[in-house]
């Protein structure tokens, strides 16, 4: 039989380990909790549900609450268990994220992306419930509350088929929703575990752009609407959408735009022009 390591019921939130060894079996069982688990290493079955999944290393399994799931390893297999209870969350979590993670029970094959994401963030919640201090329940929330974001943002890639445009998708989804923290085509080309000439190759074939002149377009339409629409200064708006200088920032804002930002805001401002009339 499998080795569950967990020590204590589950009254708030919990994340433990569940080892399985090769044709070890789970039998068919239900949780009132909801549970979370994403396979470290390994290969198995599993059923939710009366239907069948294959579980391997990197993907998770969605269990909702009272959802049938039995799981047949066919290697050893290690699991990292998040399980929880609602009543835990916030009001906004419950409403808004809940229901859109557990709608049915799935077992989702992550992005390079979100998955690098996931595991950093079970990480951090490891930590937290081995050394955190007093603190550590609010930490534990935040985590989960992004852990499902980044759940929500696979779902929306996940079916594409063709391996080039998925890498593609994923990637242009990552700067579209990563475009403040990104400091070069080095660090995206790390993420995907690939070379940095690789990401240009695909990323221009699909859009007839490189990843960066994307991200650097992507950068400069949110700093035109800032400038229009909000007072916020300049060197704020520069730091809020990942720029690392305000001199870099003036120099590209005017190379792509033509003007710099603070002419293009005044000259905005005073014909009323918004974003929409362009």
């Amino acid at each position: 039989m499998s080795n569950h390591i967990k020590k204590t019921p589950v009254n708030e939130m919990e994340l433990y380990e569940s080892k399985h060894n090769e044709k070890d079996i789970v039998n068919n069982h239900y949780h009132t909790t909801h549970q979370i688990l994403y396979v470290l290493d390994g290969k198995g079955k599993c059923t939710m549900d009366s239907e069948d999944y294959l579980l391997e290393s990197d993907n998770v399994a969605i269990v909702p609450p009272f959802t049938n799931h039995s799981i047949v390893s066919d290697s050893k297999m290690t699991v990292l268990v998040l399980e929880f209870n609602e009543s835990f969350l916030s009001d906004e979590v419950k409403k808004e994220l809940l229901p859109l993670v557990f709608d049915t029970s799935r077992v989702l094959k992550m992005s390079l992306f979100d998955s690098s994401e996931l595991r950093q963030l079970l990480r951090k919640m490891l930590y937290e419930q081995s050394h955190g201090d007093t603190l550590r329940f609010l930490a534990m929330k935040l985590f989960l509350a992004e852990l499902l974001f980044v759940l929500i943002r696979s779902y929306q890639t996940n079916q594409i088929s063709d391996t080039n445009m998925l890498r593609v998708e994923w990637l242009r989804n990552y700067i579209n929703t990563h475009y403040f923290e990104i400091s070069g085509s080095e660090d995206i080309a790390k993420k995907m575990g690939m070379s940095t000439r690789y990401i240009h190759s695909i990323f221009k074939e699909h859009y007839g752009k490189t990843p960066m002149q994307h991200l650097t377009e992507v950068r400069l339409e949110l700093v035109k609407k800032m400038l229009i629409e909000t007072d916020n200064d300049i060197a704020s708006i520069c730091f809020e959408v990942g720029f690392e200088s305000v001199s870099t920032f003036y120099r590209v804002f005017k190379k792509y735009v033509g003007v710099p930002p603070n002419q293009y805001r005044t000259s905005h401002i005073e014909t009323g022009f918004s974003e929409e009339d362009e």
